[in-house]
């Protein structure tokens, strides 16, 4: 019974018992009790989310609501009081079978709602368990249809043919879908280290074909800069003085470089050293040799 309707009633017992206490006529009480019952059994009130669906002598007589409405008692009976709200209903679907015969277990949820009062009282009884049946099934056939990968891949395009199935056959029945989400899914543990090791070994070869572009490029990077110093020997002389610097600008650090190293970073004085150190008979032999394209008189 609805406040109005309980409040009414009380006004009405209240009333019959203060005229017998009143008058001293305790008959004059039942006229308000009937009253009370008539109204309690009469008056309803919907709220507005809510329908009733009323059958007048076991036929449909109409669905109210929302609102205050009344109806004929014991010719009159509310059969169904339906919520029109938006409702939730979760599913699974335990050791289904993939497309690609991998078991796995799916967990989902269905978000869904009556447009129609009228079918969803008459058309089935009881529409609540033929939703969740209905997703079970829906559920089942569409992992059945489906790829593990793309199952677990795209979770969207799955979800949208979950929910235009489950529609089109609750339709009937004054339902509407409004979505499907699939929550969770759980493959076997050997398929995920499978899996895992799978994915490893593709991030394994990507790093290594990476490191290979890396190396290529290195290469081509040295190939012209081996070229630049051979154009340039000083170029190659202040890179030489560079890399010395570096390695000695740390306090406390002591490098021995041999004598020949010191000597190529200066290519003049190292000629002239080698001058130097050339013998005067070798010199003078040197000088005496006859050139090349040169002709030599006979003894």
């Amino acid at each position: 019974m609805n406040p109005i309707t309980s409040f009414i009633v009380l006004i009405l017992v209240l009333a019959g018992v203060g005229v017998g206490e009143f008058t001293r006529e305790p008959v004059l009480i039942a006229p308000f009790i009937l009253a009370a019952a008539i109204v309690a059994l009469s008056l309803k009130m919907a709220n507005t989310w809510q329908k009733f669906v009323i059958l007048r002598a076991g036929k449909l007589h109409g669905v109210k609501g929302p609102g205050l409405f009344l109806i004929f008692p014991v010719i009159d009976t509310v059969i169904a009081v339906i919520d029109e709200r938006i409702q939730t209903t979760a599913f699974n679907a335990e050791q289904a079978l993939t497309r690609d015969t991998v078991p796995v277990n799916v967990d989902a949820i269905i978000f869904w709602h009556v447009h129609d009062a009228q079918k969803a009282a008459l058309e089935i009884t009881d529409y609540r368990q033929a939703i969740d049946r209905v997703a079970q099934t829906s559920l089942r056939e569409m992992i059945g249809s489906s790829m593990l990968s793309s199952l677990l891949a795209d979770r969207r395009t799955a979800d949208e043919a979950l929910r235009a199935e489950i529609a089109e056959k609750t339709g009937h029945w004054g339902v509407s879908v409004t979505s499907v989400e699939i929550r969770d899914v759980a493959i076997p543990e050997a398929l995920q280290d499978a899996m895992s090791r799978q994915a490893q070994a593709e991030r394994e070869k990507q790093a290594r074909v990476i490191l290979g572009s890396a190396e290529v490029e290195i290469a081509a990077q040295f190939v012209a800069a081996a070229k630049a110093y051979g154009d340039h020997p000083a170029a190659l002389q202040l890179r030489a003085m560079n890399i010395i610097y570096e390695t000695t600008k740390e306090r406390g650090t002591t490098i021995l470089m041999p004598t020949s190293m010191v000597d190529a970073m200066n290519p003049v004085a190292f000629a002239l050293a080698q001058t130097a150190a050339t013998p005067p008979a070798a010199a003078a032999a040197a000088a005496k040799a006859p050139r090349r394209g040169t002709a030599v008189p006979k003894g």
